[in-house]
């Protein structure tokens, strides 16, 4: 008797001092480099005492009264460490050690016992709050299955709890059960064709490879840290991560060649405990990744992920990685967000015949037209400075709070002294051109969204359902090709559709040994032209450049196309005849090429 007190009184205390280690790392940021990494290892060395403990001691750990979900809760914390870990390291082992575990709570059914009438309330909530977790790491995963199946079961437990805790308002759950649907129902056609994270199966050119090797820039930077943030009115997210994040996110990130996890038996060893023949790849028992991550990859780009944040915020996470950056190296900066405050983000939409049309949930607000007008006293020119550094401006905020809200471009200059490359994707990005040549140490590259989509039926388009145009050319090309004609994957041959990727993929090709070989590429874009993301990125630009040049009428081409600068070569022009001609086999393929003015350039 004494000696399973001694064991239960143990198992607690390893839970308390477990849950304190684990209080301490929970709210670290997500971005820099943090200095306290002996409080990571700690947590883990204590949840890895805490495991193997409740392990060896199972049976008399149940005799005393353990719960099983009180294992799954153990268990779940484990996932939060390791899923924070990815957040804040990128590093793809991370992430999968959180699904592995995460899975094993499902397939074990941890939680299971929580369901029915009269049960504790705060361990449904734990419960709750697992699907959730589970749901956005399936996600980013890309574990469609899973997710679907998650899904399901969430909702069934959120209807269950309805049912069972009726003095309990659920309000919030039912809303989380409603976005992750939202955002599964968001346009995927084709989406699963191809990844969105960088696949050399796909992305690395045969014929071009040996032209990228070749190529040496004067100066070479590495491409290391990244921040990304989206904000706009009721815009399609899942949790914290929107779905322009979530798509760029995956672009900035390499394609595990073991993605395709194969789950190895669990087999009883007849004391009530599991034996898991998974392969140990980390501290803690379960540890599954060493079969879902490709050692030979280089590490994934951190990327710092803001969801919704203030301008001040914004500011102090870029100063922050700018700070911290290692020598010979970039900074990619991606900004999606209104340049007009009010209850609406969406412009209007463009067509191929000219016509201008209203999404169906566009909203014209004369408190909109009121915010954009207003103008910050910064905007007067008292020590020289130009003042249209301050008169456009990215809008991140909740309504009614005017110029704190505001992004400006003379808010990024500081953060030139260090090489910036920036994406810019609002229906005002053009009034960040300024920043070119007003640099304080380091020229930006910059890629700057067209004002508005253009779609062939723009009343068919819910733009608050399909996130940014210009952000989905640059992670999925050929998705948002075909979805600006209003091409689906029910009317496109599979055959059809793989074929128009091989053309896609051709044009890259050669479009990418004419920026190797080119002598007039700026040095902006030639010190970054070694990296395999950011390169991809530019490849994608000029075909979204190319496409909407051919696709919008002449007279709106200024609204209508994207911009670089410092600009690339002309030889990647949409006016080029190896960029024409490749847009025009693409459109001609799939059935649409009369949609395009090929001879307006």
């Amino acid at each position: 008797m004494a000696e399973k007190d001694l064991v239960s009184q143990t198992f607690r205390a390893l839970v308390e001092g477990a849950d304190r280690k684990f209080s301490r790392v929970r709210d670290v940021p997500a971005y820099g480099r943090v200095t306290s990494h002996h409080y990571f290892h700690k947590v883990f060395k204590a949840y890895t005492r805490l495991w193997k403990y409740q392990q060896e001691h199972r049976p008399e750990l149940l005799k005393a009264g353990l719960n099983r979900w009180e294992i799954g809760e153990i268990a779940s914390r484990i996932g939060q460490l390791y899923f924070g870990q990815y957040m804040r390291t990128s590093e793809a082992r991370f992430l999968v050690e959180a699904y592995v575990f995460y899975e094993a709570i499902l397939s074990r059914s941890y939680f299971e016992g929580s369901k029915g009438h009269g049960k504790d309330l705060a361990v449904r909530f734990k419960e709750l709050r697992f699907y959730a977790r589970f749901l956005l790491v399936a996600l980013i995963l890309n574990r469609t299955e899973m997710v679907k199946a998650l899904v399901d079961r969430f909702k069934a437990v959120v209807d269950d709890s309805k049912a069972a805790f009726r003095e309990t308002n659920f309000k919030e759950w039912r809303q989380v059960v409603q976005e992750i649907v939202r955002f599964m129902k968001v346009d995927t056609a084709f989406m699963n064709v191809r990844p969105l994270r960088y696949c050399a199966m796909f992305d690395s050119h045969p014929a071009s490879v040996p032209y990228v090797a070749r190529f040496h820039a004067k100066k070479v930077l590495k491409f290391k840290d990244a921040l990304l943030t989206s904000y706009h009115r009721n815009e399609v997210k899942f949790a914290e991560l929107t779905l322009d994040t979530f798509r760029m996110l995956q672009c900035l990130e390499w394609e595990q060649s073991g993605s395709f996890y194969q789950k190895r038996p669990v087999e009883s060893n007849g004391n009530g405990t599991s034996i898991d023949h998974s392969g140990a790849s980390g501290v803690i028992d379960i540890n599954l990744a060493v079969d879902m991550t490709d050692p030979t990859l280089p590490p994934n780009p951190r990327k710092a992920i803001l969801y919704r944040p203030s301008v001040t915020h914004l500011i102090a996470v870029m100063a922050t990685i700018s700070e911290e950056l290692p020598p010979d190296s970039v900074m990619l900066v991606y900004l999606s967000a209104s340049g007009k405050a009010g209850p609406s983000n969406f412009a209007q939409v463009g067509s191929s015949d000219g016509s201008w049309k209203s999404s169906k949930n566009q909203v014209t607000s004369q408190l909109s037209q009121e915010h954009n007008s207003y103008l910050p006293e910064s905007s007067i020119n008292h020590k020289g400075e130009s003042s249209g550094h301050y008169d456009g401006y990215l809008w991140f905020g909740p309504r009614g709070n005017g110029g704190s809200n505001n992004l400006y471009p003379g808010d990024i200059i500081p953060f030139t002294r260090r090489p910036l490359f920036l994406i810019i994707d609002s229906d005002n990005s053009h009034a960040f051109k300024v920043l070119h040549g007003a640099e304080r140490g380091e020229t930006a590259a910059l890629l700057l969204s067209p004002l508005r989509p253009a779609f062939k039926n723009p009343s068919d388009v819910d733009l608050s359902q399909n996130g940014s145009q210009f952000t989905f050319f640059l992670t999925a090309p050929l998705p948002a090709f075909c979805q600006m004609l209003g091409l689906s994957s029910f009317d496109t041959d599979t055959d059809v559709y793989n074929n128009a990727e091989d053309i896609l993929s051709t044009a890259f090709s050669e479009w990418e040994v004419i920026l190797c070989t080119s002598t007039s590429v700026d040095i902006v874009w030639a010190q970054v032209l070694n990296d395999p993301f950011i390169r991809r990125l530019i490849l994608r630009f000029i075909f979204c450049r190319a496409v909407l040049s051919f696709f919008c009428h002449f007279e709106d081409i200024d609204q209508d196309v994207p911009v670089c600068l410092p600009h690339l070569p002309s030889s990647v022009a949409p006016s080029s005849d190896v960029v024409r001609s490749s847009v025009h086999r693409l459109a001609k393929h799939l059935g649409v090429a009369d949609h395009f003015h090929f001879d307006n350039t």
